[in-house]
C-alpha cells in the first residue's frame, strides 16, 4: 500500500489515464487549444432563439465591418492561452451580440451612429484582452524556457568544476596539471555566466521585442501566432537563448586565449595562478575578468542574430 501511495504520488490521473506530474509543466491544459479544433463555433452559435436569426441577418447588412471582426474575435478568442480567458471573452461577446439585436435602434435606416461606436469600443477592448492574453502565453513560455535553461547551465557549470578533473582522470585516465585545470575552470566559469548575462538580455528586451516576437509571415502575410503555439515556442526559444550565450561567450574565451585579440591583455593567465609569488591577487583578477567577459558576451547574444541576418537584410535591400 505504502509503494502504491508513492506511485500516485509522481503519477496524475487524467480521465483515468496515469501520467507523470511532469506532463502538466511541458504541455499545460490552458495552452492546447484543442477545444476550438474539436468543436469550433461560430459567432451565430451564440445566438440563442430563432427570431434573433433575422435581426443577427440584418446586423450583417447594417454592420458589416464590425459583424465581420467580431466573428474573428470569437474565432481567436477559442485559441486563447487560458481557460479563464477563452469563458469570459466567450460570455462577453455574447453579451455584446444580445446587447445589439435587442436594440431597437437597430432597425434604424439609415444605420444608427451610436450602435456602430458601441460596437467598436466592444471590438477595441476584445482585441485588447487578446493581446494581453497572447503576452501572457510568451512572457511564460519565455520564462519557462529561461528557468529550463538557467537550470542546465548551472549543471553544466558545476559538474565540471567540481568532478571534472575525477571524472577525466577516472574514465580517460588523463591527470590534469594545474595550468590545465585552471584554463578548464576559466572557460566554463565564462560560458556559464555568459548563459545568465543571456538571461539577462532576453527579459530587458522582452518588453520592447514582444510585438515583433509574436508575429510571424503566414501565407506570405503578417498573422498572430496562435497563443498556444505561441507558448511553445517561446520555451523552445528562451532554451536557446541560453545556449546562445554560452557558445558565444566561449568564442570570446578561446579568442582571447589563443591570443588571436592582441590589444587586450589577460590580467592573468593560468601559468600566473600556479605559480609560487603572488597566487591569490591572480586568481582574484583571473576570475572577475573572465566573469565579466562572459557576461558581457552573453548579454549581447542577439550579435549571433545580427550576424545570421546579415545576408538576407543586405538583398532585401538591393534595388
Amino acid at each position: 500500500m505504502p509503494s502504491r501511495r508513492r506511485y500516485t504520488f509522481f503519477m496524475g490521473d487524467n480521465g483515468g489515464s496515469r501520467h507523470p506530474w511532469w506532463r502538466k509543466w511541458m504541455k499545460p491544459d490552458e495552452g492546447d487549444g484543442t477545444d476550438a479544433e474539436r468543436r469550433p463555433e461560430s459567432l451565430i452559435d451564440l445566438v440563442a432563439q430563432k427570431r434573433d436569426e433575422s435581426l443577427y441577418i440584418e446586423l450583417g447588412g447594417r454592420f458589416p465591418e464590425q459583424l465581420l471582426q467580431l466573428q474573428v474575435l470569437y474565432s481567436a478568442s477559442q485559441r486563447a492561452f487560458e481557460a479563464g480567458t477563452r469563458k469570459a471573452l466567450r460570455l462577453t461577446i455574447g453579451c455584446v451580440l444580445r446587447t445589439v439585436l435587442r436594440d431597437p435602434r437597430l432597425a434604424e435606416s439609415p444605420a444608427n451612429k451610436h450602435v456602430g461606436d458601441y460596437l467598436d469600443e466592444e471590438i477595441i477592448g476584445l482585441k485588447a484582452r487578446l493581446g494581453q492574453d497572447r503576452a501572457v502565453a510568451m512572457s511564460r513560455g519565455l520564462n519557462f524556457g529561461l528557468a529550463v535553461g538557467a537550470l542546465i547551465s548551472t549543471a553544466l557549470l558545476c559538474l565540471p568544476l567540481l568532478w571534472g578533473t575525477r571524472i577525466l582522470e577516472g574514465l580517460a585516465g588523463v591527470r590534469l596539471s594545474c595550468p590545465d585545470r585552471w584554463s578548464l575552470m576559466g572557460a566554463f566559469v565564462c560560458g556559464g555566466v555568459g548563459a545568465f548575462g543571456a538571461v539577462l538580455s532576453v527579459l530587458m528586451r522582452l518588453r520592447n521585442s514582444g510585438d515583433e516576437l509574436t508575429r510571424r509571415k503566414v501565407n506570405g502575410h503578417e498573422g498572430a501566432i496562435a497563443p498556444g503555439e505561441l507558448y511553445r515556442n517561446m520555451r523552445h526559444e528562451g532554451v536557446y537563448r541560453v545556449f546562445v550565450g554560452w557558445v558565444l561567450a566561449l568564442a570570446i574565451h578561446f579568442l582571447l586565449t589563443a591570443g588571436f585579440v592582441t590589444f587586450i591583455d589577460l590580467p592573468a593567465t593560468p601559468a600566473d595562478i600556479c605559480s609560487a609569488n603572488d597566487a591569490s591577487g591572480a586568481g582574484t583578477d583571473f576570475w572577475g575578468f573572465w566573469c565579466a567577459v562572459g557576461f558581457v558576451a552573453g548579454f549581447n547574444e542577439r550579435w549571433a542574430y545580427g550576424l545570421l541576418g546579415r545576408e538576407s537584410t543586405s538583398k532585401k535591400n538591393r534595388p
